[in-house]
């Protein structure tokens, strides 16, 4: 089998957590290998995310590293296996890997939670505002290049009305909702949409009013991934450079504690819905 020449961030973070097992259990990479009764740079190879792994193998690497979790260990048998093309597949090539990394993570979370602070979160922006949003590009982006992006970005909207819709929690600052990206009408167009999606069952959206003052990550752009198991859940933060990840247990609880915060500063769904009303009037 060739080896996969760019592991999938679903890829990367099972490949991750087995490393976290084995180190857990003081075993080197060869020794695993050995106990395994496979060539000495599998294990290796499966925690870079470059080969994959069958169940039944996943399974007895669990009995040799001593999991205890049973939730833990079925929730990896699930990563196992022949990997199926998501929807995000098609756009390979023409976006960046940073918005398939994403999408890919969104696709397979339980759970979501968002803060934003200076944008609307990507899964409710409209296909003018996206629009607007990529033609700020400096230097500006191909034609084509755009459409591409728009049209990843606008299907990504399926993960909140699938038929097992994603629980979808969003912090937004009430910046991102004044900030008339596009003009004037493109923007009451976008805030009129996000209200409208806010009515969803599975969607709590929480506005942070400017009265909040300072809070916890503040100028960031952050998305909570939950999976089936708290061990595989997954961080991504926007930087200038792109998408980074964070799936370190000491890392995700941090993350949860100050998004904790944060939901405490943040007005709750009635009157964030008023919020984002009295800001549509005034647009």
């Amino acid at each position: 089998m060739a080896p996969r020449q760019a592991p999938t961030i679903r890829q990367r973070r099972f490949g991750a957590e087995l490393r976290r097992l084995r180190e857990a259990a003081g075993l080197s990479a060869p020794r695993a290998a050995e106990l395994l009764g496979s060539d000495r740079t599998t294990i290796s190879n499966v925690e870079a995310g470059r080969f994959g792994i069958s169940e039944q193998r996943l399974r007895r690497l669990a009995g040799i590293y001593e999991c205890d979790d049973p939730e833990l260990v079925d929730a990896l048998a699930a990563m196992t296996g022949g990997r199926k093309a998501g929807w995000w597949d098609e756009y390979r090539g023409k976006v960046p890997p940073d918005f398939l990394d994403v999408a890919e993570v969104e696709f397979h979370a339980r759970s979501l939670r968002t803060l934003q602070t200076a944008h609307i979160p990507g899964i409710f922006q409209t296909e003018e505002h996206a629009r607007a949003l990529f033609d700020l590009f400096i230097p500006a982006l191909p034609r084509l290049e755009v459409e591409l992006r728009i049209a990843q970005r606008l299907a990504r909207h399926n993960v909140i009305t699938r038929e097992c819709p994603a629980a979808y929690t969003g912090l937004i600052h009430e910046a991102a909702l004044r900030m008339q990206v596009g003009g004037r009408q493109p923007a009451r167009a976008q805030l009129e949409h996000l209200l409208k999606e806010s009515e969803r069952d599975n969607v709590t959206l929480q506005v942070i009013p400017f009265s909040a003052g300072g809070f916890p990550m503040a100028g960031d752009s952050i998305l909570y991934a939950s999976a089936d198991s708290p061990h595989l859940d997954t961080v991504q933060v926007d930087s200038p450079t792109g998408a980074v990840f964070f799936d370190s247990p000491i890392q995700l609880g941090n993350f949860r504690r100050r998004l904790d915060a944060v939901e405490q500063v943040a007005l709750n769904a009635q009157k964030s819905r008023d919020a984002i009303l009295e800001i549509i009037r005034n647009v």
